[in-house]
């Protein structure tokens, strides 16, 4: 048992290499069939509390305010381990929301950031992603990047020849319909969502969009009831994701939330466990693909997301 913010939790232990487990069926199947657990806002945990504040916008003006960026941290982690533990407790998709700082003297230099920037830069940050890759052949990451605040089509253009440098013949492209039994005779385990159509036509190895639905909103039953809603007009023949995360409000009623709740973390462990339960409900009813959640170790969430397979 391991306490934070006061509150008792247990973290879940993945399946590091769950894939290669899965039933001869699952395996001939489109991934866009099979059920994916992924992590929102993938990079949160290495927020920089010396960081500019990115967002929200009615906050951007108190950045030289450090309790006010210690408040913005807190509500802007959604994850509490890095991405390889992450990706050794069973996720397969990450979602990376980019930026390049204004004022960084390094011209394509990009980080993560949720509120705050990172300390981690992101060329790092895939190297990493890139040697559990190497290790873990049989299990097909999904990375997805977007956002790209500040970017120009100087720090695109950098960013996508370093992608396919790094990753080079792991890349699956965007004109195959990727089974696990396909990406195993190629030997390709990493698609990348690159969420900038202008620079996604000219690269065979990126994909586009992946649509992601969310609630948008701290009421786990309004999350549930728009994501039930949403998931019935979903692709059927393309990547999804559904996103359990509980949303601040982007105006002054986020207080009432933050100064009832001391972190994210806690008001996202109280709800999880009924959010990892409605999706075991929903999934009698329509189609799940990649399911994404804050704080993944938590809740069972991973293990249930690759039960659903099964």
């Amino acid at each position: 048992m391991i306490f934070k913010d006061g509150v008792t939790q247990k973290k879940e232990v993945g399946v590091i290499d769950w894939m290669s487990t899965l039933p001869p069926e699952r395996q001939h199947a489109p991934l866009w069939d099979l059920a994916i657990p992924g992590s929102h806002d993938t990079m949160s945990y290495d927020l920089d509390i010396n960081s500019a504040i990115i967002g929200p916008t009615i906050l951007t003006k108190f950045g030289k305010i450090r309790w006010v960026r210690k408040i913005v941290k807190k509500w802007g982690t959604t994850q509490e381990v890095n991405v390889t533990e992450q990706l050794d407790a069973g996720v397969r998709f990450l979602d990376l929301r980019v930026a390049h700082k204004p004022d960084d003297p390094d011209p394509t230099r990009t980080y993560f950031y949720h509120g705050l920037y990172t300390v981690t830069d992101v060329e790092s940050a895939l190297r990493d992603i890139n040697i559990w890759a190497e290790n873990h052949s049989t299990e097909i990451l999904i990375l997805a990047l977007s956002h790209f605040k500040g970017f120009n089509r100087t720090v695109h253009n950098h960013l996508i020849s370093f992608i396919k440098g790094l990753f080079g013949q792991k890349l699956i492209l965007k004109t195959d319909i990727p089974t696990l039994n396909r990406c195993w005779d190629l030997q390709r385990n990493v698609i990348v969502s690159y969420d900038a159509d202008a620079e996604v036509r000219t690269h065979p190895e990126l994909r586009g969009k992946i649509p992601y639905y969310y609630g948008d909103t701290m009421d786990p039953a309004k999350v549930k009831k728009q994501l039930s809603k949403d998931l019935k007009t979903a692709p059927s023949n393309k990547f999804f994701a559904c996103g359990l995360n509980l949303t601040l409000p982007e105006n002054a009623s986020a207080l009432k939330y933050i100064l009832r709740w001391k972190s994210l973390f806690v008001v996202t462990l109280k709800n999880l466990p009924q959010l990892v339960m409605w999706v075991q409900r929903q999934a009698q009813i329509t189609d799940l693909n990649i399911v994404a959640s804050d704080f993944v170790t938590q809740a069972n969430f991973i293990s249930t997301i690759i039960q659903l397979n099964t």
